[in-house]
């Protein structure tokens, strides 16, 4: 794993999914968990065991992600309005954003209309619909 610095996204496999974080300082990073809500832990708590890739920022969403760790307010943890994707982003562009789930909805619904209607235009219009339902869904929860 290269070298990560404060304000750098990691992230780990989760199943199917990938986990992310805010690294906050070697040992340090904020994530946003099913139990927990938003919180920080050791880089190892946030591995648990896994492989970590980073993505490193630049200065200005490094930067904006320490301030966001250092003045954030406390969030429960919620799949479709506030998990890990939601805090990163969040943090980073001041945008809480879930792309992941985006996808994950999209699949979903179009398989649900392609097995009622048999009909891949069908399926292919509600791939498109669920992803926009979860985005808009996560456009009221800015701030940060």
């Amino acid at each position: 794993m290269s070298k990560r610095s404060p304000g750098d996204i990691v992230s780990r496999r989760k199943g199917p999914v990938m986990h992310r974080g805010i690294v906050l300082n070697e040992d340090r990073v904020l994530h946003n968990t099913p139990l927990k809500g938003e919180h920080v832990s050791t880089f190892e708590g946030f591995c648990r065991g896994k492989r970590a890739r980073v993505q490193h920022m630049d200065a200005h969403e490094r930067n904006r992600a320490l301030r966001y760790a250092e003045g954030r307010e406390e969030r429960a943890y919620n799949p479709f309005t506030n998990n890990c994707e939601h805090t990163v982003t969040r943090a980073t562009a001041g945008r809480a954003r879930s792309p992941q789930l985006a996808l994950i909805a999209g699949v979903g619904a179009a398989a649900a209309a392609l097995a009622l209607t048999r009909h891949p235009a069908v399926a292919v219009a509600a791939f498109a619909l669920g992803r926009r339902l979860v985005k808009r869904g996560s456009s009221g929860s800015e701030g940060g």
